[in-house]
């Protein structure tokens, strides 16, 4: 079969017509791609200047109302701030009551605003350090703006026609980070802005705020630091205490000193509050100018460049106790007019006191407007600074013998009348005394069964309102009950005779070996109960006696060995004392003592006690003086109720 042959142009033909319909083809789709993608555009477009995502920010219409929640974010901002400056950093913080053993709670009220100590004694005796860390006072901000993110207002804006909505405070989300010198805000919530021809949309939003937040922060903790470390509010209230209370001394005198320990107190609070803002850290701030202040100025090693201030005031919570103390009083008894004691030829006054000693410092962080503060507790234990700690805790306050107790007694309160009393009940073994509870009225009695210590020949001690305080001899090896009866104290006026306008006197009231105390004329009240007591009365002039200034030398044999030691002899060996000269400017006038049985009926119906003292006279020479302070163990008092 022949094969029939088309021409070669023919061939050609052919090919361009198929390679011309190909390249139809693609310029169709491509035309259409083309299409497709004007459509997109023009709508991506169109939505872009409906809602204004295109460009990242809200129309120009909608930017005063986005601008208004910026504004909003930055305000809460630094509202939050400044709450953090002045609460110690924190915004929200538990709190913990004191007590009367110690009564600083977590928070020190100042001007009604409770900011959260960074160190104090809890009310139950331990150390408790509460510094917030950086991470935790960012949380706090952050919790803070998430709930007040809601409340921005927009009132004005929808009076105009807008339309505002934000996403719930559970949808929110704040991030904040504190700098040196700024606080930097992201916050996450959606925000709707609608007019009539106009909407936008926005999620993510940011703040930089100018603060100092973050170097009072790091400065706080350096000063807390240092405080810990050197201890050097304790120690200017060591000189404080000392030069303002009485703590150790001797005074030339032959009458007993006599202080009220509220008066000591008061002119203590006084002084700290007037000394403690004195004290400055050295840095750029603050230059010393002036050397005499030196004493003052406190080095962190720290270049400081701002105001540093430290605040107390007499009226926050503080405690002072103080011993040994009588009924209110510090008394200290004169030496060398005791029998005896005449060879001193003089008399002298020492004493010797201990303080606890336990009040707030507030320390503030001033630049510029910009304020920062926390408080501290400045402690002093028996007279000494408290040891640096690791802030973890004191041990237990609780003495170890009143954590075992395992014997059960029932202990029933009385007054004479066998009417019950409620009353607080401890137990005292040896030196240590545990605190059991509270007898509780049940029926006719006031009761209380509770587990004590085991001791052999303790003591019971109850105390109750209006009533003696009871010590009970008692031992609880095994379980058993008791009975303890109370004395009702009666509130009575007290005159002391003869005395002249100067004069003053020291009654003591000794009963069961348990003495008050009381200094006439600054005390002219008295409590006392039904019992024997030995009362006795020291009453005090004005005088002017010298003693003039000697050497007396006493000598005394002194046993000495021989050769070898084998040989022992006496040999007399003499010493020189010098006994300076002294003026005595008061001096015993009058006195006695009395041994008297005070019955309940007396108390009842009396409202004044007269004691009547025996008129020495002032003494003019030594001689007189001892003779006067014999005189009142020999000499009767008058005792008598009104």
């Amino acid at each position: 079969m022949e094969t029939i042959k088309k021409p070669l142009d023919s061939y050609n033909y052919e090919i361009g017509d198929k390679m011309n319909k190909n390249k139809n083809k693609k310029s169709q789709v491509t035309i259409l791609i083309i299409l497709a993608i004007v459509i997109v555009a023009g709508i991506v477009v169109y939505f872009a200047f409906r809602q204004g995502l295109a460009f990242g920010g809200p129309l120009k219409d909608i930017k005063p109302v986005y601008n208004h929640y910026l504004t909003c974010i930055e305000q809460e901002t630094v509202n939050g701030i400044s709450i953090l400056s002045q609460q110690a950093g924190y915004i929200e913080s538990e709190f913990s009551p004191g007590s009367a053993y110690m009564p600083f709670s977590s928070h020190l009220n100042f001007l009604g605003i409770g900011i959260t100590y960074w160190y104090y004694i809890s009310g139950n005796g331990v150390v408790k350090e509460q510094i917030p860390s950086k991470e935790k006072m960012e949380q706090e901000l952050n919790n803070f703006l998430k709930s007040r993110l809601q409340e921005c207002d927009f009132s004005e804006f929808i009076a105009r026609g807008f339309e505002v909505s934000l996403d719930a405070q559970e949808k929110t989300e704040v991030k904040t980070k504190i700098r040196k010198n700024a606080i930097e805000v992201s916050v996450t919530q959606n925000i709707a802005i609608k007019t009539e021809n106009v909407s936008w949309t926005g999620k993510k939003h940011s703040k930089k705020v100018d603060s100092n937040l973050g170097k009072f922060y790091e400065l706080a903790k350096k000063i807390y630091d240092d405080f810990k470390e050197t201890q050097f509010l304790e120690n200017y209230t060591i000189d404080v205490l000392r030069l303002y209370a009485p703590v150790d001394g001797v005074e030339i005198s032959c009458s007993p000193k006599i202080w009220n320990v509220e008066g000591v107190r008061e002119n203590l609070t006084t002084a700290l509050e007037a000394n403690i803002p004195q004290i400055k850290v050295k840095g750029s701030y603050y230059q010393l100018k002036n050397p005499d202040n030196k004493y003052f100025v406190h080095d962190i090693d720290e270049d400081v460049d701002a105001n540093i201030n430290f605040l107390f005031s007499k009226n926050w919570p503080n405690k002072m106790e103080v011993w040994p103390a009588e009924q209110g009083l510090l008394l200290a008894q004169p030496v060398g007019i005791q029998e005896g004691l005449g060879m001193l030829g003089f008399c002298y006054v020492p004493y010797h006191f201990v303080y606890d000693l336990a009040f707030p410092v507030l320390i503030q962080l001033y630049y510029n407007d910009e304020i920062f503060q926390f408080p501290v507790v400045v402690f002093i234990n028996k007279n000494k600074p408290r040891q640096p700690i690791d802030t973890i805790g004191l041990p237990n306050v609780v003495p170890e013998l009143c954590e075992h107790k395992n014997t059960e007694i029932t202990v029933s309160t009385y007054n004479v009348n066998l009417e019950p009393v409620d009353a607080s009940i401890q137990f005292k073994c040896f030196d240590t005394t545990c605190d059991i509870g509270k007898t509780s009225l049940t029926g006719s009695k006031a009761t209380l069964t509770s587990k004590f210590p085991q001791c052999a020949n303790g003591y019971i001690i109850a105390n109750a309102k209006d009533y003696e305080t009871k010590k009970h001899l008692f031992s609880t090896i095994t379980p058993s009950t008791t009975e303890i009866f109370l004395d009702k104290t009666y509130d009575l006026n007290l005159e002391i005779k003869p005395l002249n306008e100067k004069d003053y006197a020291i009654i003591t009231f000794t009963k069961n070996k348990t003495v008050k105390t009381i200094a006439y004329p600054e005390q002219k009240q008295i409590s006392l109960a039904s019992g024997q007591y030995e009362i006795k009365a020291y009453i005090y002039s004005n005088a002017k006696i010298k003693l003039q200034g000697a050497s007396e030398q006493k000598c005394i044999q002194v046993s000495k060995s021989g050769v070898l030691g084998v040989f022992r002899f006496t040999e007399e060996e003499c010493f020189t004392f010098e006994i300076p000269e002294q003026t005595i400017d008061t001096a015993v006038s009058g006195g006695g003592t009395q041994n008297y049985y005070i019955s309940e009926s007396e108390l009842q119906n009396s409202k004044k006690l007269t004691i009547e003292a025996t008129d020495f006279q002032t003494p003019t020479k030594v001689e007189d003086l001892r003779i006067n302070y014999n005189s009142i163990e020999i000499s009767r008092l008058k005792i008598m109720f009104e």
